[in-house]
């Protein structure tokens, strides 16, 4: 199979097609011929040399995919028996922990979300990553509820829509920042309550405004470093500050009696290095919670562009730009 690689830590020019044998699927795996994989910032910062492969994991870029089922591997449990879905012949897209940027890839079976008829696939393959990071540290780690207002940073970006549509979906009110005015309508359009340009404008001040001085409940943050006292200043009292990034740095300067006295939280995670079982129950939260709405055409990603597989190095550098408004996919 043709799979993209790299052999040292640099640019995306790195990036190359190589030939690799097809990977055979283990107990309780499948093994996926990929329509589309999606292009994520973690591909970006892998490729950097900044976020390597967990143990065990493909050393192939590529978090998310999405295609047809074509070999099932054996059962994981002792009794020998396994589930009827998925099966051979079966739609799929999945949350993978490596390995999307290739022909073919393997998935761990109770990681793959049943694709349903009026999903396209190059939608489907840009729904995993974000769907369940965003569901993850807004829902249940954040502990969002309908009504609450958020500020979420990087409006435009997968992570960002995903969260503009997801509040959207959910009643909550979603603030973003972008860096330019035209991306702060872009998310307007998208469903953003609000957009702020944060390259014209504090973004403090305006949160403060926008909701007359009470602050919002949560902060998504993507950028920690210099953002997070920012940050903090945004919430309100009982707030939750939510991180899932480190673009800005990975050390920030906090007032531990301000967090103390108006009672914040503050919390974050990784999801690549997470255990295949809270995957897995991750993956039956979505199932539950919201393919509902996907199945009904309600929740679809907002797309941008798409690159054949052997372009990877430019998805990368156009990724890299920002000059994207949503997802973008490698068609393999």
């Amino acid at each position: 199979m043709i799979a993209i690689g790299f052999d040292a830590p640099g640019g995306p020019a790195v990036l190359r097609p190589e030939t690799l044998p097809v990977p055979v699927p283990g107990p309780g795996q499948v093994l996926v011929r990929v329509a589309y994989a999606g292009v994520n910032g973690p591909d970006l910062a892998q490729r950097r040399g900044h976020y390597p492969p967990p143990p065990g994991a493909s050393p192939i870029p590529g978090l998310e995919i999405a295609g047809e089922v074509v070999a099932v591997g054996e059962a994981p449990d002792a009794a020998g028996s396994r589930a009827t879905w998925p099966g051979v012949g079966d739609r799929v897209c999945a949350l993978v922990t490596g390995g999307g940027y290739a022909e073919y890839c393997l998935a761990e079976a109770d990681h793959c979300l049943p694709v349903p008829a009026g999903l396209p696939l190059d939608q489907a393959a840009a729904l995993p990553e974000t769907l369940f990071t965003v569901w993850h540290n807004l829902f249940e780690r954040g502990h969002v509820r309908e009504g609450e207002t958020i500020l979420v940073h990087g409006g435009t970006s997968g992570i960002g829509t995903m969260a503009i549509l997801l509040g959207k979906l959910f009643g909550v009110t979603v603030i973003v920042t972008c860096g330019s005015a035209a991306k702060c309508a872009a998310a307007l359009r998208i469903g953003a309550a609000h957009a702020i340009d944060y390259r014209a404008q504090d973004f403090v001040e305006e949160v403060g405004r926008i909701t007359g001085g009470r602050g919002v409940d949560l902060v998504l943050d993507m950028v920690s470093g210099d953002y997070v006292p920012r940050n903090l200043r945004c919430l309100a009292e009982d707030g939750r500050h939510v991180t899932i990034a480190v673009q800005g740095g990975m050390k920030a300067e906090l007032n531990m009696a301000v967090v103390m006295t108006r009672r914040l939280t503050l919390t974050g995670s990784t999801l690549r290095p997470r255990s295949r079982t809270f995957k897995a129950l991750l993956a039956q939260e979505v199932l539950r919670e919201v393919w509902p709405a996907v199945i009904a055409g309600e929740l679809r990603p907002v797309m941008d562009r798409t690159f054949p597989l052997a372009e990877a190095a430019a998805a990368h550098a156009y990724v890299e730009s920002g000059a994207h408004v949503g997802k973008v996919v490698l068609a393999a």
